[in-house]
């Protein structure tokens, strides 16, 4: 087994996933809806930095560059990361560094490194058109009980008038200057998927082919120094992270990938968005279909949710809560205790160091 899949049902309740105009959405032609939805990269974001916090690391640092033009102005330059495997959010999240080509030919021109996620992440998006949906919401921001606010109201030549003024400004309107009226905010609510696709054979692996490279010479050196172990795969030449490592981040990372939460969810629509069940298999097939919906037979604008625990090659663990929205008997309390053993196990026992004569 190469790949791990993994399938995630989870429940949101009148939240916000990431905003944009109250909260992203598409548009769904065959039901005509629109469907919210978190991206990939808000996900594997979310998921990194529970990782973080799993292991108790420090997240990389990111560099960003800006450049003074002719009129010393300050202009965006290039963004990018450490490029360096020993921290873990580099390791399973990726990285890109591109430098922009020096045009006085003074400065030798810098490769680009460039390395993919083992973790491969969909969005999270509805289960069905059906079981998800948008409602919206008038909300306010009201201080008015506070005698202490500070009022500034600006004329057209940006002078602020005094106390005098403004009431003269206000008379004969019904006009409150502690309160703030925000319209139209739209709210996710409904059941969600998400699926994750582990690559083992690039999990802890690095490749140090310098035709197209993923480190600078530099950083190969220090990670043989630190113990990471030379070897080959299907990839070619490359760097094992040493196995005490492995054994600390692996338990983080499957910790990270059942218990993350939408970290820029904001307050004031804070959703659980428990998990109500899992899969974990080796066969994408068989994987989609063990956490899936169907059209009800009696009325073609309602859909059923369906976890199917008894297809061979699926692990699926289904909580608690499961039970209000899904017909199933097997629900657990320690369903996630569970799913989370059985991903450690399932990458502990991939072979990093020898993964040709595995083959």
């Amino acid at each position: 087994m190469n790949t791990i899949y993994i399938r995630t049902l989870k429940r949101a309740e009148h939240t916000v996933f990431n905003v944009s105009d109250g909260q992203k959405y598409y548009y769904d032609a065959q039901f005509n809806k629109r469907i919210p939805f978190s991206s990939g990269q808000q996900v594997k974001r979310s998921l990194v930095d529970t990782l973080c916090e799993a292991i108790n690391q420090t997240p990389s640092p990111t560099t960003f560059l800006f450049d003074v033009n002719k009129q010393k102005e300050l202009t965006e330059g290039e963004v990018y990361g450490t490029c360096d495997p020993t921290y873990a959010d580099q390791l399973f999240g990726g990285w890109m560094k591109a430098s922009k080509k020096d045009k006085s030919g003074l400065v030798k021109q810098e490769r680009t490194l460039k390395r993919r996620s083992p973790l491969s992440i969909s969005a999270m998006r509805a289960l069905h058109p059906l079981l998800a949906g948008l409602d919206s919401e008038n909300a306010s921001f009201d201080r008015s009980d506070r005698p202490n606010n500070k009022v500034i109201v600006r004329d057209e030549k940006n002078n602020e008038l005094n106390e005098e003024e403004i009431v003269t400004l206000l008379e004969g309107k019904d006009r409150s200057l502690s309160r703030k009226w925000i319209p139209n905010n739209s709210r996710a609510t409904g059941l969600f998927v998400f699926d994750i696709a582990i690559d083992l054979r690039r999990l802890f692996t690095v490749s140090t082919n310098q035709l197209e490279p993923e480190m600078s010479d530099e950083t190969i050196e220090k990670l043989k120094a630190e113990g990471w172990i030379e070897s080959e795969n299907v990839f070619g030449k490359c760097l094992v992270a040493p196995k005490d490592l492995r054994e600390k981040w692996i338990p983080g990372l499957a910790k990270a990938i059942i218990n993350w939460r939408i970290t820029s969810n904001q307050s004031r629509t804070f959703s659980l968005m428990d998990t109500l069940a899992l899969s974990i298999s080796d066969n994408a097939n068989l994987i989609a279909g063990s956490i899936r919906s169907k059209l009800s037979e009696e009325d073609s604008r309602k859909a059923d949710p369906i976890v199917d625990e008894s297809i061979n090659g699926v692990d699926t663990f289904v909580t608690l809560q499961a039970g209000a929205y899904i017909h199933t008997k097997s629900e657990k309390v320690d369903a996630l205790e569970s799913a989370e053993k059985t991903l450690v196990a399932l990458m502990k026992a991939f072979d990093y160091e020898n993964q040709l004569e595995r083959e």
